[in-house]
């Protein structure tokens, strides 16, 4: 099958694209390596061909239509809370024209599907836990308003030229090649942070919850969706919400170090508390998360300890 990932030098969008070259599809990724974002062009899989292009630029019609993908994955984004409470216009920019870019671009090339990096931000702040499919949306940041809308255009395009697609609402994704520099991704912030032997910043009291799910998991969920899900949003999570605060803990367990804390303000946009039930995704896509947190740690710890310069 041939496969075009937008955001594919990123830190999900890569996995996503190592596991399709691994299942044996051709591959194209497509990154603008935008600073804030996380991308590198050494995350893109040796046997996947890379072009340096923003999702909003007009060339992205001359890739689709020479390449002529099957599927598109759509993980290029602006993905930080943070950063689109400050610039909301920059925010809906990528987060909205870039995908409206790359739908109609991949119905002029006749593109089967798209499969959408969504987000468990767009629930916002749930009446009860945990989030299931049934779960009202009701966004809480510009980042998350965003990935809303994002999915009404998917429903529109399919609905007028036959698109077909599947979003996938991630919880918090976190593993290898995570930014530690970045504003999003506790984890990797923290984990940097602690092999620095650094202090780190807690905004709130530490005790909001979210839900982390590993980023090789995320990998096999998005080839399974390549021939499942159709016309259909799931939330994609482990089921289990663990705090801000046990992420520091487990950190202490897994490095040795005790990294001083500082307790900082709420930021804008942040949800008490996130657990999403994948029993859909589950039901239809066959998929089910089999990475433990401890374990998913250990195996961010180590990448970022081997990258560490000697």
């Amino acid at each position: 099958m041939r496969i075009i990932v937008t955001g594919g030098a990123g830190f999900i969008g890569s996995h996503v694209a190592d596991a399709y070259c691994a299942a044996g599809h051709e591959v194209v990724v497509i990154d603008s390596l935008w600073a804030h974002g996380g991308g590198r062009q050494e995350n893109v899989p040796r046997a996947a061909s890379f072009i340096q292009l923003d999702v909003r630029d007009e060339g992205i019609g001359r890739v689709f239509r020479e390449f002529a993908p099957e599927v598109v994955s759509h993980h290029a984004a602006q993905h930080s809370v943070a950063i689109s409470a400050r610039d909301p216009r920059y925010d809906a920019d990528v987060n909205v024209l870039g995908l409206i870019n790359v739908l109609d671009n991949a119905v002029k090339a006749g593109v089967r599907k798209v499969i959408f990096a969504s987000s468990g931000a767009t629930y916002g702040e749930p009446e009860k836990l945990p989030i299931t499919d049934a779960t009202p949306q009701n966004p809480e940041s510009p980042y998350a308003i965003t990935k809303m809308i994002g999915e009404h255009y998917l429903r529109f395009y399919k609905a007028q030229h036959g698109l077909d697609f599947t979003a996938l609402r991630y919880g918090n994704v976190y593993g290898p090649r995570q930014d530690p520099s970045g504003e999003a991704g506790v984890i990797a912030i923290f984990v940097g942070r602690f092999l620095a032997k650094e202090d780190v910043k807690i905004f709130w009291d530490g005790e909001q919850t979210r839900d982390y799910i590993y980023a090789g998991d995320i990998a096999q969920l998005n080839v399974l969706a390549l021939d499942k899900g159709a016309g259909k949003c799931y939330g994609i999570g482990t089921n289990k919400k663990t705090s801000v605060n046990e992420i520091y803990r487990a950190l202490v367990e897994v490095t040795g170090f005790e990294a001083p804390v500082e307790y900082l303000p709420k930021r804008p946009g942040d949800v008490r508390d996130a657990q999403i039930d994948p029993a859909a995704a589950k039901k239809d896509l066959g998929w089910r998360p089999k990475t433990t947190l401890l374990e998913g740690m250990k195996k961010t710890v180590a990448y970022f300890q081997q990258r560490m310069p000697a």
